[in-house]
């Protein structure tokens, strides 16, 4: 077995968490530009939606169409597509004197990053068999878990120093380093020859982007707005008409038949519903951490180290929880412990500062490390050979979905749940947001107006945090009942039986073979066990999604 791995996997791997990097630092440092964005270049509130809105509309429309790619044309030429695209796009950002010249660059950034992500995991999966997958994707998780405690700090210095393009420099030499180390130390792996599924694309490409576009809309405009309503509308037309062409075309891009596998199609789940607890949760304390604690951009970001220290650490324990317990026990703990922090964040009082938070972000960090690694190699375990680039892109795909409704269905609650604790009697204003209301606070010199609004963003926290833990549970729910655990190997019925003949001479065992000139002197079926049948412990998943280059 060991002979079979490719001996250059580790600096592969490091290679992959390096090409990935960028995208982290990228998306972490940008919001914290945003005020240096609305001072510098002038944009408003609306401009800055579509700077982060673009990016996230691209990126998300044409993941399964770039893994698709990358799976005919070759995995490392997907990646490196991606660096070359996401680097170019990055030295464009630094030259745009408008808003909407930065809009335009960010959405060039989503298509690089579009190729990038599925690349770096397809790669991983055709590099590590199955019994280091998981190993590697919690080094894999860990590395850019701590690319993003890093970036705010540096973040944060740059701007400080330089102008508001500075942060976009930043991609620029690791976009070159990745793109060198990619093609000096990664193979290049292919899927199955097939023909281009053209159609195929495009419906998935409109469809998601509709998707993505509606929830978007969902949470600025409402869910009742037409844009809203049109968005949706689009998307379910452009899913329903991709889903009947994929079934009925003879090479289809995604085959729809992956999601009869309970294992693809429960991670899938559990995967969107542990983004959809997070998400929201997690945006709506960067908001407690300014609004209500009085924390700058970058100690903001820095509050959060717990969760991703504390993430880091049980990566490792997770994958030890699930070698020795199974996937089902390891992704279900993991999100039942989310669902725990979620609990604490449930119980926050308006004078309870940091502290408790910070218990909450460690309960959850400690969830997020144990079910990662079992929820994604689960995913992409059960991907055969051929289809890894477009089943990564559908793990990413999902996560962006779930991510998405998350800020948009729990938005939408904090929302509502911070107007209801206002009173009736408060200015309208001050009743849409925490940030609106501090802001007429200042002018109004109101202290007693400001307190209000801290306590009553504390108690929608609090009420938001419940969907949390619903979610949570639901999501341990569906993994513990819809995954399948690993079969074991079954030992031979004959195998310690004594052969009836073994003591007996073969009676052609002088007598050359008729097949030996054509089998290179070997029996027909010698090979045989080796080259097709599984081996002991292995299920027909494992074998399959090995794609040892």
């Amino acid at each position: 077995m060991d002979e079979e791995r490719n001996p250059r996997r580790w600096l592969i791997l490091g290679v992959l968490c390096l090409s990935l990097l960028v995208v982290v630092v990228d998306n972490m440092v940008l919001n914290i530009a945003i005020p240096s964005l609305i001072r510098d270049l002038g944009a408003s509130s609306a401009d800055i939606q579509w700077i982060i809105d673009a990016y996230i509309l691209v990126f998300a429309g044409l993941l399964l169409t770039a893994g698709s790619l990358s799976d005919r044309h070759g995995r490392r030429r997907g990646l490196v597509t991606g660096l070359i695209v996401f680097g170019s796009a990055s030295v464009l950002a630094t030259l745009c004197q408008t808003p909407g010249q930065l809009i335009a660059v960010r959405g060039l950034m989503g298509v690089g990053a579009a190729f990038l992500m599925p690349g770096t995991l397809s790669i991983l999966t055709t590099v590590f068999d199955e019994s280091e997958r998981k190993k590697a994707i919690a080094i894999w998780s860990s590395v850019l878990m701590l690319g993003s405690l890093g970036a705010p700090t540096l973040g944060g210095l740059l701007l400080e120093h330089f102008w508001w393009g500075s942060i976009f420099l930043l991609n620029v030499p690791i976009a070159i380093l990745g793109v060198v180390a990619a093609l000096v130390v990664i193979p290049e792996s292919y899927g199955r020859a097939s023909r281009p599924d053209v159609i195929g694309a495009l419906l998935s490409t409109v469809g998601m982007a509709a998707l993505i576009w509606g929830i978007i809309r969902a949470a600025q405009d409402g869910w009742s707005a037409a844009t809203t309503l049109g968005g949706f509308a689009i998307a379910v037309a452009g899913l329903i008409a991709f889903a009947l062409w994929e079934r009925r075309v003879a090479e289809p891009m995604l085959p729809l038949t992956l999601f009869r596998d309970r294992n693809f199609g429960g991670a899938s789940l559990s995967i969107v519903l542990l983004s959809f607890s997070a998400g929201g949760v997690l945006l709506a304390l960067t908001q407690y951490l300014q609004f209500v604690l009085g924390y700058g951009p970058m100690k903001a970001g820095l509050a959060f180290v717990p969760l991703l220290v504390t993430a880091v650490v049980f990566n490792g324990i997770g994958v030890m929880v699930d070698k020795r317990f199974g996937t089902r026990v390891a992704l279900a703990s993991g999100l039942l412990l989310m669902a725990g922090g979620f609990g604490v964040l449930a119980s926050l009082a308006p004078g309870d500062g940091y502290a408790r938070l910070a218990i909450a972000l460690v309960v959850i960090g400690a969830g997020s490390g144990t079910a990662g690694p079992a929820a994604y190699g689960t995913l992409l375990g059960a991907l055969p050979p051929d289809r890894v680039g477009v089943g990564s892109a559908v793990n990413d795909t999902v996560q962006q979905v779930g991510t998405a409704l998350s800020v948009a269905v729990l938005g939408s609650v904090l929302t509502a749940a911070y107007r209801g604790a206002m009173p009736s009697d408060a200015p309208e204003e001050a009743r849409r947001s925490i940030g609106d209301a501090l802001g007429v606070a200042a002018s109004t010199g109101d202290a007693a107006l400001a307190r209000l609004a801290q306590s009553s963003f504390v108690e929608a926290i609090s009420a938001t945090a419940l969907v949390g833990v619903v979610g949570g549970v639901i999501a341990a729910v569906v993994a513990a009942s819809v995954l399948r655990p690993k079969p074991a190997a079954l030992p031979s019925p004959t195998a310690d039986l004594p052969s009836p003949t073994a003591d007996l001479p073969s009676p052609t065992a002088d007598l050359p073979s008729p097949t030996a000139s054509r089998f290179d002197g070997s029996s027909p079926t010698a090979a045989a066990p080796s080259a097709a049948t599984p081996s002991a412990g292995a299920t027909p998943s494992s074998q399959a999604t090995s794609g040892r280059p």
